[in-house]
Protein backbone atom coordinates (compact mmCIF):
# COMPACT_ATOMS: atom_id res chain seq x y z
CA UNK A 1 0.00 0.00 0.00
CA UNK A 2 1.20 3.03 -0.99
CA UNK A 3 -0.29 7.25 0.46
CA UNK A 4 0.37 10.10 -0.83
CA UNK A 5 -0.34 11.49 2.78
CA UNK A 6 2.42 9.40 4.04
CA UNK A 7 4.76 10.43 1.82
CA UNK A 8 4.56 14.23 1.88
CA UNK A 9 4.58 13.80 6.00
CA UNK A 10 1.01 14.90 6.81
CA UNK A 11 0.32 11.57 8.49
CA UNK A 12 2.18 9.33 10.23
CA UNK A 13 -0.65 7.08 11.59
CA UNK A 14 0.46 3.94 9.57
CA UNK A 15 3.51 3.86 10.78
CA UNK A 16 4.69 0.88 9.26
CA UNK A 17 3.15 2.02 5.50
CA UNK A 18 5.34 1.14 3.08
CA UNK A 19 6.75 -2.26 4.33
CA UNK A 20 5.68 -4.85 2.23
CA UNK A 21 2.30 -6.55 3.55
CA UNK A 22 3.55 -9.72 4.61
CA UNK A 23 6.81 -8.60 6.02
CA UNK A 24 4.87 -6.80 8.39
CA UNK A 25 2.79 -10.10 9.69
CA UNK A 26 5.76 -12.10 10.07
CA UNK A 27 7.58 -9.33 12.89
CA UNK A 28 3.95 -9.41 14.56
CA UNK A 29 3.81 -12.55 14.91
CA UNK A 30 7.75 -12.70 15.71
CA UNK A 31 6.78 -10.11 18.72
CA UNK A 32 3.84 -11.69 20.21
CA UNK A 33 5.89 -15.31 20.10
CA UNK A 34 8.72 -13.36 22.16
CA UNK A 35 6.04 -11.81 24.32
CA UNK A 36 4.50 -14.97 25.36
CA UNK A 37 6.62 -17.40 25.19
CA UNK A 38 7.93 -15.88 28.65
CA UNK A 39 4.79 -16.76 29.80
CA UNK A 40 4.12 -20.21 28.76
CA UNK A 41 2.96 -19.67 25.01
CA UNK A 42 5.89 -21.72 23.69
CA UNK A 43 4.00 -25.00 24.39
CA UNK A 44 1.12 -23.68 22.63
CA UNK A 45 -0.27 -24.57 19.30
CA UNK A 46 0.60 -21.66 17.53
CA UNK A 47 -2.20 -21.29 14.59
CA UNK A 48 -1.09 -19.51 11.05
CA UNK A 49 -2.13 -15.99 11.67
CA UNK A 50 -5.05 -14.35 10.16
CA UNK A 51 -4.85 -11.77 7.59
CA UNK A 52 -7.42 -9.79 6.06
CA UNK A 53 -6.78 -7.18 3.00
CA UNK A 54 -4.23 -4.17 3.83
CA UNK A 55 -6.11 -2.03 2.68
CA UNK A 56 -9.96 -0.54 2.21
CA UNK A 57 -10.54 -2.62 5.59
CA UNK A 58 -12.00 -0.20 8.42
CA UNK A 59 -15.85 0.00 8.24
CA UNK A 60 -15.54 3.34 11.03
CA UNK A 61 -14.01 7.20 10.05
CA UNK A 62 -13.26 9.38 13.23
CA UNK A 63 -12.86 12.62 10.91
CA UNK A 64 -11.79 16.14 12.38
CA UNK A 65 -13.59 18.77 10.78
CA UNK A 66 -11.04 21.84 9.87
CA UNK A 67 -11.79 24.80 7.63
CA UNK A 68 -14.48 27.04 7.19
CA UNK A 69 -18.61 26.30 6.58
CA UNK A 70 -17.68 27.30 3.08
CA UNK A 71 -14.94 24.84 3.05
CA UNK A 72 -14.95 22.74 5.44
CA UNK A 73 -11.92 19.87 5.46
CA UNK A 74 -12.39 16.44 6.90
CA UNK A 75 -9.76 14.77 7.95
CA UNK A 76 -7.45 15.11 11.14
CA UNK A 77 -5.18 18.18 12.48
CA UNK A 78 -1.75 18.45 10.78
CA UNK A 79 0.72 17.29 13.56
CA UNK A 80 3.33 19.68 11.95
CA UNK A 81 1.13 22.61 12.99
CA UNK A 82 1.64 22.84 16.62
CA UNK A 83 -0.86 25.67 17.09
CA UNK A 84 -3.88 22.98 16.16
CA UNK A 85 -5.40 25.62 13.34
CA UNK A 86 -4.28 23.63 9.97
CA UNK A 87 -6.34 20.63 8.92
CA UNK A 88 -5.25 17.31 6.85
CA UNK A 89 -8.16 15.98 4.04
CA UNK A 90 -8.18 12.33 4.44
CA UNK A 91 -11.46 11.81 2.76
CA UNK A 92 -8.94 9.67 0.00
CA UNK A 93 -7.21 7.76 2.82
CA UNK A 94 -6.46 4.17 1.45
CA UNK A 95 -7.30 2.62 4.79
CA UNK A 96 -10.95 3.11 3.95
CA UNK A 97 -12.94 1.38 1.18
CA UNK A 98 -14.35 3.18 -1.44
CA UNK A 99 -18.09 2.97 -0.71
CA UNK A 100 -17.26 4.87 2.48
CA UNK A 101 -14.83 7.08 0.94
CA UNK A 102 -18.09 8.07 -0.87
CA UNK A 103 -20.46 9.23 1.89
CA UNK A 104 -17.15 12.18 2.68
CA UNK A 105 -18.15 14.27 -0.42
CA UNK A 106 -22.30 14.18 0.88
CA UNK A 107 -21.10 14.94 4.56
CA UNK A 108 -18.36 17.68 3.64
CA UNK A 109 -21.19 19.67 1.65
CA UNK A 110 -23.55 18.92 4.67
CA UNK A 111 -21.79 21.12 6.71
CA UNK A 112 -22.10 23.87 4.53
CA UNK A 113 -26.09 23.39 3.86
CA UNK A 114 -26.50 23.25 7.97
CA UNK A 115 -24.01 25.60 8.50
CA UNK A 116 -21.97 23.92 10.60
CA UNK A 117 -18.57 26.10 11.74
CA UNK A 118 -16.09 23.80 12.64
CA UNK A 119 -13.85 24.13 15.61
CA UNK A 120 -11.32 26.17 15.56
CA UNK A 121 -8.67 24.76 18.25
CA UNK A 122 -6.44 27.63 18.96
CA UNK A 123 -9.56 30.35 18.87
CA UNK A 124 -11.73 27.88 21.14
CA UNK A 125 -14.61 28.99 18.70
CA UNK A 126 -17.31 26.97 16.53
CA UNK A 127 -19.49 24.20 17.13
CA UNK A 128 -18.68 20.92 14.85
CA UNK A 129 -15.68 18.84 16.14
CA UNK A 130 -16.06 15.92 14.62
CA UNK A 131 -17.73 13.50 11.90
CA UNK A 132 -17.76 9.93 12.44
CA UNK A 133 -19.30 7.41 9.81
CA UNK A 134 -19.46 3.48 10.43
CA UNK A 135 -20.54 1.77 7.26
CA UNK A 136 -22.25 -1.62 8.00
CA UNK A 137 -21.70 -4.73 5.23
CA UNK A 138 -24.81 -4.04 3.80
CA UNK A 139 -23.57 -0.25 2.55
CA UNK A 140 -25.84 1.37 5.34
CA UNK A 141 -24.56 4.12 7.66
CA UNK A 142 -24.31 5.69 10.96
CA UNK A 143 -23.37 9.28 11.40
CA UNK A 144 -22.38 10.95 14.24
CA UNK A 145 -21.59 14.91 14.66
CA UNK A 146 -19.63 15.85 17.74
CA UNK A 147 -20.57 19.07 18.86
CA UNK A 148 -19.51 21.58 21.28
CA UNK A 149 -23.40 22.46 22.57
CA UNK A 150 -26.75 21.56 20.73
CA UNK A 151 -27.28 25.01 19.26
CA UNK A 152 -26.90 23.49 15.68
CA UNK A 153 -29.54 20.63 16.31
CA UNK A 154 -32.19 22.47 14.75
CA UNK A 155 -30.35 23.04 11.71
CA UNK A 156 -29.20 19.62 11.40
CA UNK A 157 -32.63 18.30 11.85
CA UNK A 158 -34.07 20.81 9.07
CA UNK A 159 -31.69 19.74 6.28
CA UNK A 160 -31.57 15.93 7.82
CA UNK A 161 -33.67 15.32 4.44
CA UNK A 162 -31.46 16.77 1.76
CA UNK A 163 -28.35 14.19 3.48
CA UNK A 164 -31.08 11.35 3.22
CA UNK A 165 -31.38 12.16 -0.40
CA UNK A 166 -27.46 12.69 -1.35
CA UNK A 167 -26.51 9.83 1.25
CA UNK A 168 -29.12 6.86 0.13
CA UNK A 169 -27.55 4.48 2.68
CA UNK A 170 -28.23 6.83 5.79
CA UNK A 171 -29.59 4.50 8.63
CA UNK A 172 -28.76 6.45 11.64
CA UNK A 173 -28.14 9.84 12.05
CA UNK A 174 -26.98 11.37 15.38
CA UNK A 175 -25.68 14.32 17.45
CA UNK A 176 -23.05 14.03 20.63
CA UNK A 177 -21.89 17.04 22.60
CA UNK A 178 -18.75 17.17 23.59
CA UNK A 179 -18.27 21.11 25.36
CA UNK A 180 -14.98 20.71 27.36
CA UNK A 181 -11.94 21.80 25.10
CA UNK A 182 -9.94 18.47 25.32
CA UNK A 183 -8.43 15.80 23.29
CA UNK A 184 -11.79 13.71 24.14
CA UNK A 185 -13.60 12.31 21.15
CA UNK A 186 -17.08 11.86 22.79
CA UNK A 187 -19.06 13.12 25.20
CA UNK A 188 -22.24 11.99 27.51
CA UNK A 189 -25.03 13.18 25.80
CA UNK A 190 -26.27 11.39 22.14
CA UNK A 191 -29.47 13.00 20.84
CA UNK A 192 -30.70 10.13 18.05
CA UNK A 193 -32.16 12.30 15.08
CA UNK A 194 -33.42 9.32 13.26
CA UNK A 195 -36.09 6.89 13.53
CA UNK A 196 -33.84 4.03 13.41
CA UNK A 197 -31.22 4.11 16.39
CA UNK A 198 -29.18 1.08 15.59
CA UNK A 199 -26.98 -0.02 12.76
CA UNK A 200 -27.44 -3.73 11.92
CA UNK A 201 -23.92 -5.25 11.28
CA UNK A 202 -23.82 -8.75 9.50
CA UNK A 203 -21.22 -10.62 10.61
CA UNK A 204 -21.54 -14.72 11.06
CA UNK A 205 -25.20 -14.82 10.33
CA UNK A 206 -25.98 -12.52 13.12
CA UNK A 207 -27.06 -8.61 12.66
CA UNK A 208 -25.35 -7.03 15.79
CA UNK A 209 -26.95 -3.97 16.48
CA UNK A 210 -24.64 -0.97 16.91
CA UNK A 211 -26.16 1.86 18.52
CA UNK A 212 -24.42 4.98 18.55
CA UNK A 213 -21.96 5.41 21.54
CA UNK A 214 -20.99 1.01 20.99
CA UNK A 215 -17.74 0.11 20.53
CA UNK A 216 -17.27 -2.71 17.24
CA UNK A 217 -13.92 -4.11 15.85
CA UNK A 218 -12.87 -1.75 13.52
CA UNK A 219 -12.41 -4.64 10.89
CA UNK A 220 -15.34 -6.46 9.96
CA UNK A 221 -13.74 -9.24 8.18
CA UNK A 222 -11.07 -9.63 10.81
CA UNK A 223 -13.82 -9.56 13.92
CA UNK A 224 -15.54 -12.26 12.17
CA UNK A 225 -12.46 -14.53 11.95
CA UNK A 226 -12.08 -13.96 15.33
CA UNK A 227 -15.99 -14.84 16.84
CA UNK A 228 -15.15 -17.59 14.40
CA UNK A 229 -12.32 -19.01 16.63
CA UNK A 230 -13.27 -18.31 19.55
CA UNK A 231 -16.85 -19.93 19.36
CA UNK A 232 -14.78 -23.07 17.35
CA UNK A 233 -12.78 -23.15 21.33
CA UNK A 234 -15.67 -22.72 23.08
CA UNK A 235 -17.72 -25.15 20.88
CA UNK A 236 -14.63 -27.66 21.68
CA UNK A 237 -14.93 -26.92 25.14
CA UNK A 238 -18.68 -27.52 25.58
CA UNK A 239 -18.86 -25.39 28.74
CA UNK A 240 -22.87 -25.17 30.36
CA UNK A 241 -22.15 -22.23 31.62
CA UNK A 242 -20.24 -19.51 30.01
CA UNK A 243 -19.34 -15.61 31.10
CA UNK A 244 -18.10 -12.84 28.13
CA UNK A 245 -16.56 -10.20 30.44
CA UNK A 246 -16.25 -6.91 28.68
CA UNK A 247 -18.80 -8.11 26.05
CA UNK A 248 -19.36 -4.67 23.88
CA UNK A 249 -22.71 -5.22 22.00
CA UNK A 250 -22.15 -9.44 22.31
CA UNK A 251 -20.04 -10.54 19.61
CA UNK A 252 -18.29 -13.08 21.30
CA UNK A 253 -21.16 -14.09 23.78
CA UNK A 254 -23.88 -14.11 20.61
CA UNK A 255 -21.25 -16.21 18.79
CA UNK A 256 -21.04 -18.86 21.41
CA UNK A 257 -24.70 -19.59 22.12
CA UNK A 258 -25.72 -22.99 21.82
CA UNK A 259 -29.02 -24.76 22.87
CA UNK A 260 -29.06 -25.99 26.77
CA UNK A 261 -26.34 -23.26 27.55
CA UNK A 262 -25.88 -20.63 29.65
CA UNK A 263 -24.48 -17.47 28.40
CA UNK A 264 -23.88 -14.00 30.52
CA UNK A 265 -22.70 -10.67 28.78
CA UNK A 266 -20.69 -8.22 30.91
CA UNK A 267 -19.97 -4.43 29.98
CA UNK A 268 -20.41 -1.35 31.38
CA UNK A 269 -21.77 0.48 28.62
CA UNK A 270 -25.47 0.59 29.15
CA UNK A 271 -25.33 1.39 24.80
CA UNK A 272 -23.65 -1.42 24.36
CA UNK A 273 -25.79 -4.08 26.33
CA UNK A 274 -28.92 -2.85 25.04
CA UNK A 275 -27.42 -3.49 21.27
CA UNK A 276 -26.18 -7.09 22.26
CA UNK A 277 -29.89 -8.13 23.99
CA UNK A 278 -31.90 -6.63 21.11
CA UNK A 279 -29.49 -8.82 18.78
CA UNK A 280 -30.29 -12.00 20.88
CA UNK A 281 -33.93 -11.19 21.40
CA UNK A 282 -34.38 -10.66 17.54
CA UNK A 283 -31.79 -13.94 16.43
CA UNK A 284 -34.20 -16.05 19.19
CA UNK A 285 -31.26 -17.12 21.35
CA UNK A 286 -32.31 -18.39 24.07
CA UNK A 287 -30.17 -19.06 27.24
CA UNK A 288 -28.43 -15.03 27.15
CA UNK A 289 -28.28 -12.05 29.46
CA UNK A 290 -26.23 -9.41 29.70
CA UNK A 291 -25.43 -7.22 32.24
CA UNK A 292 -24.10 -3.21 32.65
CA UNK A 293 -21.45 -3.72 35.03
CA UNK A 294 -17.81 -3.32 35.67
CA UNK A 295 -16.23 -6.69 33.97
CA UNK A 296 -13.59 -7.18 37.67
CA UNK A 297 -16.57 -5.62 39.88
CA UNK A 298 -19.07 -8.83 38.67
CA UNK A 299 -16.69 -11.31 38.99
CA UNK A 300 -15.52 -10.26 42.34
CA UNK A 301 -18.95 -10.11 43.92
CA UNK A 302 -19.77 -14.06 42.37
CA UNK A 303 -20.97 -16.37 44.92
CA UNK A 304 -18.18 -19.31 44.79
CA UNK A 305 -20.77 -21.63 43.51
CA UNK A 306 -22.13 -19.95 40.81
CA UNK A 307 -18.81 -19.94 38.89
CA UNK A 308 -18.68 -20.51 35.39
CA UNK A 309 -16.97 -23.57 33.09
CA UNK A 310 -15.26 -20.98 30.84
CA UNK A 311 -14.85 -17.43 30.53
CA UNK A 312 -14.44 -14.91 27.27
CA UNK A 313 -12.60 -11.80 28.09
CA UNK A 314 -11.91 -8.84 25.57
CA UNK A 315 -10.07 -6.14 27.54
CA UNK A 316 -9.28 -2.75 26.17
CA UNK A 317 -5.27 -2.42 25.75
CA UNK A 318 -5.22 -2.13 29.28
CA UNK A 319 -5.21 -5.71 29.86
CA UNK A 320 -7.74 -7.11 32.55
CA UNK A 321 -5.80 -5.83 35.75
CA UNK A 322 -4.22 -7.73 38.88
CA UNK A 323 -7.63 -8.34 40.61
CA UNK A 324 -9.54 -9.93 37.62
CA UNK A 325 -6.21 -11.68 36.93
CA UNK A 326 -6.33 -13.10 40.82
CA UNK A 327 -9.97 -14.08 40.05
CA UNK A 328 -9.58 -16.06 37.44
CA UNK A 329 -6.33 -17.63 39.23
CA UNK A 330 -8.25 -18.89 42.10
CA UNK A 331 -11.98 -19.58 40.97
CA UNK A 332 -11.45 -22.84 39.51
CA UNK A 333 -12.61 -21.98 36.25
CA UNK A 334 -11.49 -24.84 34.04
CA UNK A 335 -11.55 -23.05 30.58
CA UNK A 336 -10.47 -19.09 29.47
CA UNK A 337 -10.26 -17.55 26.29
CA UNK A 338 -8.56 -14.29 26.23
CA UNK A 339 -8.41 -11.85 23.17
CA UNK A 340 -6.41 -9.02 23.30
CA UNK A 341 -5.26 -6.47 21.67
CA UNK A 342 -1.91 -5.54 23.20
CA UNK A 343 0.07 -8.34 23.74
CA UNK A 344 2.36 -6.67 26.57
CA UNK A 345 -0.84 -6.92 29.19
CA UNK A 346 -1.69 -10.18 27.34
CA UNK A 347 1.56 -11.73 29.14
CA UNK A 348 1.37 -10.24 32.03
CA UNK A 349 -1.94 -11.14 32.89
CA UNK A 350 -0.93 -14.62 31.91
CA UNK A 351 2.03 -14.50 33.96
CA UNK A 352 -0.70 -13.57 37.34
CA UNK A 353 -2.71 -16.88 36.49
CA UNK A 354 0.01 -19.45 36.54
CA UNK A 355 -2.47 -22.33 36.68
CA UNK A 356 -4.49 -21.41 33.30
CA UNK A 357 -1.92 -22.39 30.70
CA UNK A 358 -1.83 -21.58 27.05
CA UNK A 359 -2.85 -24.54 24.60
CA UNK A 360 -3.44 -22.41 21.79
CA UNK A 361 -2.50 -19.23 20.10
CA UNK A 362 -3.89 -17.37 17.09
CA UNK A 363 -2.46 -13.65 15.90
CA UNK A 364 -4.74 -11.67 13.83
CA UNK A 365 -4.39 -9.02 11.70
CA UNK A 366 -6.87 -6.06 12.70
CA UNK A 367 -4.50 -3.66 12.34
CA UNK A 368 -2.85 -3.09 8.96
CA UNK A 369 0.13 -0.65 8.21
CA UNK A 370 0.40 -0.27 12.34
CA UNK A 371 2.26 -2.11 14.47
CA UNK A 372 -1.41 -3.24 16.35
CA UNK A 373 -2.70 -6.76 15.97
CA UNK A 374 -5.33 -8.49 17.78
CA UNK A 375 -4.08 -11.96 19.25
CA UNK A 376 -6.65 -14.99 21.10
CA UNK A 377 -5.29 -17.50 23.20
CA UNK A 378 -7.34 -20.28 24.54
CA UNK A 379 -5.89 -21.41 27.99
CA UNK A 380 -6.93 -24.80 30.24
CA UNK A 381 -6.59 -25.20 33.62
CA UNK A 382 -3.64 -27.70 34.83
Amino acid sequence: MQCPHFDAGECRSCALMGQPYATQVMDKVARCRELLDAVGGGEAVWLEPFVGPESGFRNKAKMVVTGSVDAPVLGILDHRDHSGATGVDLTDCGLYPVSLQAAFGPLAAFVTRAGLVPYDVPTRRGELKYVIVTQAPSGEVMVRWVLRSQEPVARIRKHLGWLRGALPGLAVASVNVQPEHKAILEGDLEIVLTERETLEMRVGGLDLHLRPQSFFQTNTLVAQALYDQVAAWVDEAAPARLWDLYCGVGGFALHCAAPGREVVGVETSREAVASAALTARDAGLEGMRFVADDATSFALASAPDDVPDLVVVNPPRRGIGSELAGWLEASGVRDVVYSSCNAVTLARDLAAMPSLRPTHVRPLDMFPQTHHYEVVTRLTRR
